[in-house]
């Protein structure tokens, strides 16, 4: 996580919707030309997420190509704990044939796939870890996965965007209309005291 420390969450003041906010999603650069590669490492999900996935196996499994294992077995990885998840508990899925269970050879998500065949919204049956990418809940504060970024080709500095900027759909879906708003207000104070800084810095 960006800046990783042992109090992390008390650097942080502003909370929308329970979630303390990093205002470094509001200047860090990004950008991505995804092919999947995000999931080659495998994702996690809630226990919940886990448990509809479950759900809705038989329908995953008849849109599954070559590269994917129908063995609902070895879809996921043990349960453990981890706070950052709404039910406490965190499920990972596997690595089959260098990515995550649910990624197809055209490195497109089979569980995002499956929403849109049946006219749903596209996140309907995703896990949230997934969605919120190249973000994350870190100790309660929505950062940036900067680690994981840092080890994929296609996600990398582009001066001209900022992450806020550049995955805002993902943002909206997750806080909702209000809370969005309330961020955007957020960014837009963060970024005059930035500037301010910035002029007074240079004025020395």
């Amino acid at each position: 996580m960006a800046e990783e420390t042992e109090n992390f969450a008390e650097k942080f003041s502003k909370k929308i919707k329970n979630v303390l906010i990093d205002p470094n999603i509001f200047t860090y650069k990004f950008v991505c030309s995804c092919q999947g590669e995000c999931c080659n490492f495998g994702v996690y999900t809630d226990l919940k997420e886990y448990y509809n996935i479950l759900l809705i196996k038989d329908k995953v499994k008849q849109l599954f190509d070559e590269t994917q294992s129908k063995k609902v077995k070895k879809w996921f990885e043990p349960p453990e704990e981890d706070e950052d998840f709404e039910s406490g508990v965190a499920v990972g899925t596997e690595v089959i044939k260098g990515k995550c269970t649910f990624l197809d050879r055209d490195g497109l998500c089979t569980l995002q796939k499956l929403a849109l065949i049946e006219g749903e919204h596209k996140w309907k049956y995703k896990p949230l870890y997934c969605i919120l990418f190249p973000f994350t809940v870190y100790e309660g504060v929505l950062t940036i996965d900067d680690e994981h970024i840092d080890r994929l080709d296609s996600c990398n500095v582009n001066p001209n965007l900022t992450i806020f900027e550049a995955v805002s759909e993902e943002l909206k879906y997750f806080f909702g209309e209000d809370g969005f708003a309330e961020l955007e207000k957020y960014r837009e104070e963060y970024l005059n005291e930035y500037q301010l800084g910035v002029e007074e810095n240079a004025a020395k």
